[in-house]
């Protein structure tokens, strides 16, 4: 069915040519097309011509239609893409397992107002302590962990696994410097902020409160504090991921992250 070339591979029809790419990966158990987009016929003809070594005649080059061709040779896998592809999938019987947008903020051409030194300093209510997020998992799970319960968008099994491996920093990259965690007076962990470099760029991985802290605003309090210490250390850019419906957003943008793009990954029927 693929093709594999560089980091992309490629599903082709009955006759050789490329109906979609993708990066190949593991989700939820499940094979996974990762960034899965469909070849213009322009690219299509020019790896043709790569193929042959000859131009293509007609104008036009076509192949099978994707979505016949994900859903007959991709049953059970996590496809992601487009949400316009992920839409037409969902109409044929997938099932949702994200809807997701990717931000970004200019940490060296966009500094806050007040700059960023003020923003590292910025206070902690109600006898909280700013600390660095280099404790064992078992200190940072029980409020990472309640924080994300069945009402919120990005509650799923095998939350308590991932968070392990993002804490160690074999999920994505190594935990950043730049992370902080919230203790209150007995030295527990009630919040955090988990920054990992991630493909070459500080990710801001999870930012939790434990619902039972009364502190509205803790997170974004938190956020501003290691937003600074990316900057003052040199960063020039930060990006995260969010889901639909999650509520966070909003603090995002307020905070300076911009919509680069969505995404859509459902479950293959």
């Amino acid at each position: 069915m693929t093709e594999k070339e560089s980091d992309w591979e490629f599903g082709r029809d009955i006759d050789g040519l490329p109906v979609v790419r993708f990066v190949r990966g593991e989700r939820e158990g499940r094979p996974w097309a990762d960034l899965l987009t469909v070849p213009t016929p322009g690219e299509i003809g020019a790896e043709i011509r790569g193929w042959v070594g000859a131009e293509i005649g007609g104008g036009v080059v076509s192949a099978a239609d994707p979505v016949e061709f994900v859903l007959s040779s991709m049953s059970g896998w996590v496809v992601s893409g487009s949400v316009e592809f992920g839409e037409q999938l969902l109409r044929r019987g997938a099932t949702v397992l994200r809807h997701g947008h990717t931000m970004y903020r200019d940490l060296a051409g966009d500094p806050p107002s007040t700059g960023w030194a003020a923003w590292a300093r910025t206070p902690l209510r109600d006898g909280l302590r700013a600390v660095p997020c280099d404790r064992d998992a078992e200190e940072v799970l029980p409020a990472c962990l309640a924080a994300y319960g069945p009402a919120h968008p990005d509650h799923r099994p095998g939350r308590e696994q991932e968070l392990r491996l993002l804490l160690s920093g074999r999920l994505i990259g190594p935990v950043l410097p730049a992370a902080t965690l919230a203790v209150d007076t007995d030295d527990r962990v009630v919040a955090g902020v988990v920054l990992n470099h991630f493909e070459g760029v500080p990710w801001v991985a999870n930012v939790f409160r434990h619902p039972g802290h009364s502190y509205p605003g803790l997170g974004r309090d938190l956020l501003r504090r290691s937003l600074a210490g990316l900057a003052l250390a040199g960063s020039d850019r930060v990006g995260l991921a969010v889901s639909e419906g999650n509520p966070a957003r909003r603090v995002y943008e307020a905070l300076g992250f911009r919509l680069d793009h969505s995404s859509l990954s459902v479950i293959v029927p």
